[in-house]
């Protein structure tokens, strides 16, 4: 092992490998004052606590293509003006969590059930209620989470 356990050196032929690291977009999508959230199946099911819609980046794909198409997946939702906002590093599996945002070009929910629990649009009254840990409605991923940054740039409009 080498720099951190970022590389490995073979023994037999000395060379560096290092491990993979898979993109991964995350998307608060908006409509002016709404934002539209989701729960994926078996991480938030069963409790008040939405998220940004992710998904893993395909091959040859750009950021904004894998932006509309997890957005169309899970929700059924067109997409448009897709902006860079950060990225986080997440340990499991490996991935680069690529945080945009992008508004919304329909509004009609046609959630994927297989991927799915649930997807709302929260009003961004709903949102800020509860990043000031106020309302029993909706709760936002931890402070820890890409999710929770993206989340709150939109409702105080920080870079929008």
């Amino acid at each position: 092992m080498k720099r951190g356990g970022q590389a490995r050196k073979c023994t037999n032929c000395g060379s560096d490998h290092f491990p993979r690291t898979d993109p991964v977009i995350i998307v608060v999508v908006h409509d002016g004052d709404r934002c539209l959230l989701g729960q994926s199946r078996g991480r938030l099911q069963n409790t008040n606590t939405y998220s940004a819609l992710a998904g893993f980046v395909d091959q040859g794909e750009s950021i904004e293509e894998a932006v509309a198409r997890e957005v169309m997946e899970e929700a059924g939702i067109e997409v448009k003006n897709v902006k860079y906002h950060s990225s986080q590093p997440w340990p499991l599996p490996y991935s680069l969590m690529i945080g945009c945002h992008a508004e919304a070009a329909t509004t009609e929910i046609k959630m994927d059930p297989e991927e799915m629990t649930d997807v709302k649009w929260f009003s961004r009254e709903e949102v800020i209620e509860s990043l000031n840990k106020r309302g029993d409605s909706l709760k936002v991923p931890m402070q820890i989470a890409i999710a929770h940054h993206l989340i709150k740039a939109w409702a105080y409009s920080e870079g929008i």
